[in-house]
């Protein structure tokens, strides 16, 4: 019999994300907490604790409310995957910052930034040299 290369901690992590993004769509009435994509969930190797990454839109100052309001519902979220999911024991929920998506932008920006500097002492004028001298570069 062949096993899965996937651990169940991941399978058990890909619900919880599905599961959280619609319940922080259609069930959360806090007001703080809008347009908020829930990007990925790591749970620990027991399942006891589940660390949610999310990512939002907004300003530094409405990140924080946001945030706010995330951790005081992590409760009935905590609850409401109780109703959805039949695990033997709850995760405990934990909302994180996800920053992978600032950190793509900014190796993105310095590749093209290399790029454009890179494609600009191509196409430059090279000096003249007397003839029979080769360029090196």
């Amino acid at each position: 019999m062949s096993k899965s290369t996937y651990k169940r901690a991941d399978r058990v992590a890909d619900q919880i994300r599905m599961e959280v993004a619609d319940i922080l769509m259609r069930k959360i009435k806090d007001p703080r907490v809008h347009s908020v994509t829930v990007t990925g969930v790591e749970l620990t190797a027991d399942l006891r604790i589940a660390y949610i990454f999310v990512t939002t839109m907004e300003t530094e100052e409405a990140e924080r409310d946001i945030f706010a309001g995330l951790s005081k519902a992590s409760g009935f979220v905590r609850a409401e995957l109780g109703r959805r999911l039949t695990l033997r024991y709850l995760p405990e929920v934990i909302f994180k910052k996800d920053v992978s998506g600032l950190r793509g932008d900014r190796i993105l920006k310095l590749l093209d930034a290399l790029h454009t500097g890179e494609s600009e002492e191509r196409h430059a004028p090279q000096p003249d040299l007397p003839h029979g001298t080769v360029s090196r570069s």
